[in-house]
C-alpha cells in the first residue's frame, strides 16, 4: 500500500504542477483535462448476534464489521480525458477493500480501478478499454453513496464488483443505447487463477429511451477454476430502473447462474435471486428506501454453508438518508435475514435469523 501510495502522489504531483495539460506536436495538438477526486465512507454496524470477533456474516463484504467504527470505502483518483483517449486511476483503503480483494496479491488488494482508453472512430463513441474497472453487472456499485440503499444487496455482495480485461464500448449518438463487450481474467479477478488458461468473457446491453427508465442486461461466461478443474459458469443479470414519479422510483432486478457440477458434466448447479427495491424523496434533502430480495444457492455456488438447504434467504430493510451538503450524505439503516437453515447464531445458539442496524456518513471531494 505504501509503495503504492507513494507512486500516485508522484503521479498527481506531476498533473497539479503542470499548469496547462495541452500539448502540441506535429502529429496532434489536444486538450487534456486532469480531474482529481476523492471518497470516503465511514460507518458504525450494530448486528444482534454479537459476534465476538466483531465479523459479520461471510456473504457480507460492505460494511462487514461488527459494534466498530470503521472505514468502509476510502479512495483518491486522478482521471485523464481528451477526445481520442481517457485513463483512470484510484487507490483506495477500507474494510470494503480487505473482504472483496482478500485474494489479490501485494498492492493489487489497494488498486481501486486502473485504466487506460483509446476512442476507436473519430466519429462515433466507440472505445476499447483495458485494465482494472468497475464491474458491468448490476445496478449497484461499491461506491454507497451511488446507491439507493446504506448497504448492498445480496446479489451484488455475490456477484463481480470489479473486473480486470478489455472491453469494447458503443454508445448511440442519441445517449440510449449502451453495448458492451468484455474478455475477462476471471470472476472478480485482478490476476488469473492459478492453472487457469482460459478467458472469460461478458456483455452489456443498456436501454434508456427516456429519462424515466433504464434496462439492462448484463452477462459473464466462462471458468474460473484451474484447468484441471474446469467448470463452465453462465451468469445474467436483468434488472429495470423506474421514475414512476418525480418522487418516486423503482428498481426490479433478477440474476441467474449455473455452473458444471464438475468437469466434463452435462449437469448444472443454478442459483437466482430476485429483487426489488423502492426509494421516495419527499424533498431534495431526505429520501427513504426499501428492499425486499432473495438469494438461493442450494448447491453453495457461491455461497457455501454446508447445510441441508444450502443458502436459502430472506432480506429486508428500510433505510434513511439525508442530504446535509451536495458532498455529504448520512444514512441509517436496519436490514433482517431469514434464512432455511439455521446459518447465523444469538446468544450463542444456531439461528436461521440475522438483524443489524447501522448509520454511514460519506464525503465526496
Amino acid at each position: 500500500m505504501k509503495k503504492l501510495l507513494i507512486f500516485f502522489g508522484l503521479f498527481l504531483c506531476a498533473g497539479l504542477n503542470s499548469r496547462s495539460w495541452a500539448q502540441s506536436d506535429s502529429l496532434n495538438t489536444e486538450a487534456r483535462k486532469l480531474t482529481v477526486s476523492g471518497y470516503l465512507e465511514t460507518y458504525y454496524v450494530y448486528d444482534f448476534s454479537n459476534p465476538e470477533n466483531h465479523t459479520r456474516p461471510a456473504f457480507l463484504y460492505s460494511y462487514n464489521r461488527h459494534n466498530e467504527v470503521n472505514l468502509n470505502l476510502g479512495f483518491l483518483q486522478a482521471e485523464v480525458q481528451t477526445e481520442r483517449v481517457r485513463g483512470k486511476l484510484a487507490v483506495m483503503a477500507g474494510t470494503y477493500a480487505n473482504a472483496n480483494l482478500a485474494a489479490e496479491e501485494g498492492v493489487l488488494k489497494n488498486v481501486f480501478e486502473a485504466n487506460v482508453g483509446v476512442k476507436l472512430s473519430a466519429k462515433k463513441s466507440l472505445w476499447l478499454d483495458m485494465g482494472i474497472f468497475a464491474s458491468h453487472i448490476g445496478f449497484e456499485s461499491a461506491i454507497g453513496a451511488n446507491c439507493w440503499t446504506m448497504t448492498r444487496s445480496l446479489m451484488a455482495e455475490n456477484s463481480p464488483y470489479y473486473l480486470s480485461g478489455a472491453k469494447l464500448t458503443y454508445t448511440s449518438a442519441d445517449g440510449q443505447w449502451l453495448l458492451s463487450g468484455l474478455v475477462l481474467n476471471g470472476w472478480q479477478r485482478i490476476q488469473r487463477q492459478p492453472g487457469n488458461q482460459s478467458p472469460a468473457f461478458g456483455h452489456q446491453v443498456s436501454w434508456t429511451p427516456t429519462d424515466r427508465l433504464l434496462i439492462n442486461s448484463s452477462s459473464f461466461v466462462g471458468n474460473d477454476y484451474p484447468e484441471s478443474e474446469r467448470r463452465m459458469r453462465y451468469f445474467h443479470n436483468l434488472y429495470a430502473q423506474l421514475q414512476l414519479h418525480q418522487k418516486f422510483g423503482l428498481i426490479l432486478g433478477f440474476d441467474i447462474g449455473i455452473e458444471q457440477k464438475f468437469k466434463g458434466s452435462a449437469a448444472y448447479n443454478p442459483w437466482y435471486a430476485p429483487i426489488m427495491m423502492a426509494r421516495f424523496t419527499p424533498s431534495g434533502i431526505v429520501s427513504v428506501g426499501a428492499r425486499a430480495e432473495y438469494f438461493a444457492d442450494k448447491n453453495g455456488v457461491i455461497i457455501a454453508t454446508n447445510t441441508p438447504n444450502g443458502f436459502q434467504t430472506f432480506g429486508y430493510s428500510v433505510n434513511l438518508d439525508v442530504h446535509i451538503s451536495q458532498e455529504v450524505l448520512w444514512r441509517v439503516e436496519g436490514r433482517t435475514f431469514s434464512s432455511r437453515d439455521a446459518l447465523f447464531t444469538y446468544k450463542n445458539a444456531p439461528s436461521s435469523t440475522n438483524a443489524f442496524v447501522g448509520t454511514s456518513l460519506s464525503l465526496r471531494f
